[in-house]
């Protein structure tokens, strides 16, 4: 499982910008998605989702505000903009093709 984790987790800000380009989320909501799609075998650490916000913020690929909550506490949405879109389109098209070679590689090994 570790592998699997690892591998993942490599791609951290495009399943962050996979999960906005369904809609605007916010980091707790954005953790629970991820666990319920791999029934609990994966979930991104606090500090590892908070600083990949930051880059793609920094990066322009999404937008921060603070939510209307009228009880508990405040929420940083976060929605993805075009930029963010084009490089989550690019991201795709890459895993696409490194999941197509690492097939090639595998099954012409003769595993």
């Amino acid at each position: 499982m570790l592998v699997i984790s690892d591998v993942i987790r490599g791609f951290t800000d495009s399943i962050i910008l996979a999960q906005l380009s369904k809609g605007d989320s916010y980091g707790y909501e954005i953790n629970k998605t991820i666990q319920a799609i791999t029934d609990g075998e994966f979930e991104l650490k606090e500090a590892t989702l908070y600083t990949a916000f930051r880059r793609l913020e920094a990066d322009g690929c999404i937008i921060s505000y603070w939510g209307n909550e009228n009880t508990g506490a405040r929420r940083r949405y976060y929605t993805i903009t075009e930029e963010g879109r084009a490089v989550f389109k690019e991201n795709l098209t890459d895993w696409n093709r490194a999941k197509e070679m690492i097939n090639d590689l595998l099954n012409k090994e003769g595993l």
